[in-house]
């Protein structure tokens, strides 16, 4: 848990300085595909998964440590060996893990996240779940268990493995000649998250794409169809919280509704999209028939709002330093106060650049329980003996920040609704 903060601290301004100059970059080349609100939810929603996963937010059904004890056949020592075949096995993990998480009504949830933005960047490799709560993962290591793979190398090789994945999130790398026989590249993986239905559950290889030609989801990308992105049902929020759980919330929703007491229980592990019968046409979900022909949701908003929010943003990524950097002096069950601080902060200010008139009331909420938090602790979390009057500034932020947006939401509420058809048809 420490450790993985530790090495957050540092992957953190690395990840932000790359997105930040692909976006550079692209408007240098006449080809920007980094909208400034998709970015700021892209970095909002890998910070939450990253602070899910340092608070261990999560439980294995079965442990890889369990695994090597019932089944090891031998136990390769210690040397490069080793870590090549966790590195192997991690990815073939990944591509299964992967699959299932497309083909299943449930996994669905878990994974819709990453496919949610309608532009491909490299802040959209950032969009990662909060909602896996149980992970499957483990099952799916049994070659590493086989060979006695130590725990901890696959502790180890498990960030480096999904590090190694952000790179080919970016239209403005081409072919890569031989390589696409090898790895997965920038090509392969647009043709993942196209839902073009030419390129629709295909390429699921994480690091190496030779597990797609041999399990058959293999697609080349077509010049003559250039590929669109999102998901076929859109999620219309810049909020990650909300995207998290807006698949498993249709699911209760048609279970409740079903008029069919089979369809109650066998809706959560239909293939994806699978929906009641009496359920589809009493209550239709809007989904996107023609790629080239529907509306990228863009809320409308000041470029004041737009500051802000990269405000807030990074005062949110100054809060989780603290909280990483911190992390074993803060101490349990401290930490998950601070981990909660940080899910309503998100929420609140991606609530004002979906442009929500009741923003504030969010707003309000994170700041006051903020404020708790600095009178139940007698400070905040003990930044005053790092910083004097680290306390105080604070709460300065918290009552700055509920003011600012308290206007906001007002102008918001004086502007004219959208209408019905409009909102149905972004």
């Amino acid at each position: 848990m420490e450790a993985y903060g530790k090495i957050l601290l540092i992957a953190m301004p690395a990840f932000l300085f790359l997105v930040l100059f692909e976006k550079w970059y692209g408007r240098m080349k006449g080809k920007d595909t980094v909208r400034q609100n998709d970015m700021i939810s892209s970095l909002s929603s890998g910070v939450t998964n990253v602070t899910k996963d340092v608070l261990g937010l999560s439980v294995a059904i079965i442990s890889y440590s369990w695994l090597v004890d019932k089944i090891a056949i031998v136990h390769v020592q210690s040397t490069w060996l080793v870590y090549f075949i966790a590195f192997i096995s991690l990815d073939f993990a990944g591509y299964w893990v992967h699959r299932i998480s497309h083909e299943n009504n449930l996994l669905w949830n878990n994974h819709i996240i990453h496919h949610s933005s309608e532009e491909f960047n490299l802040a959209c490799a950032l969009r990662q779940s909060v909602s896996v709560f149980i992970k499957v993962f483990a099952l799916f290591l049994i070659p590493a268990a086989v060979f006695g793979v130590p725990e901890m190398v696959i502790a180890i090789v498990a960030p480096l493995h999904l590090f190694a994945q952000f790179w080919y999130h970016t239209v403005h790398i081409g072919r890569m000649g031989f390589l696409e026989k090898i790895i997965v590249t920038p090509s392969h993986h647009r043709v993942h998250h196209a839902i073009n239905p030419e390129y629709l559950d295909k390429n699921y290889g994480q690091i190496f794409i030779f597990w797609d030609k041999w399990f058959g989801t293999f697609q080349e990308e077509m010049p003559n169809v250039p590929a669109v992105y999102g998901v076929t049902r859109p999620v219309q929020t810049w909020n990650p919280i909300k995207i998290n759980f807006l698949h498993v919330w249709l699911l209760i929703k048609d279970a409740w509704r079903t008029n069919n007491f089979a369809d109650k229980f066998r809706i959560w592990f239909m293939p994806l999209g699978w929906r009641p019968a009496d359920v589809v046409d009493k209550y239709p979900v809007y989904k996107i028939k023609d790629v080239f022909n529907f509306e990228k949701y863009d809320p409308k908003v000041s470029s004041t709002v737009i500051v802000w929010s990269w405000v807030q943003m990074l005062m949110m990524l100054l809060f989780v330093s603290y909280l990483f950097g911190n992390i074993a002096a803060i101490g349990s069950p401290k930490i998950f106060w601070y981990g909660a601080f940080i899910f309503l902060m998100v929420y609140a200010y991606t609530e004002l650049l979906d442009k929500n008139k009741n923003a504030y009331l969010w707003e309000l909420a994170k700041n006051s329980f903020g404020g708790y938090l600095i009178w139940k602790y007698s400070g905040w979390f003990g930044i005053d003996s790092l910083l004097p009057y680290g306390s105080v500034a604070v709460a300065f932020y918290f009552i700055f920040s509920t003011v600012i947006s308290i206007y906001f939401s007002h102008t918001f509420s004086r502007e004219p609704e959208k209408s019905p058809l409009a909102a149905s048809s972004a």
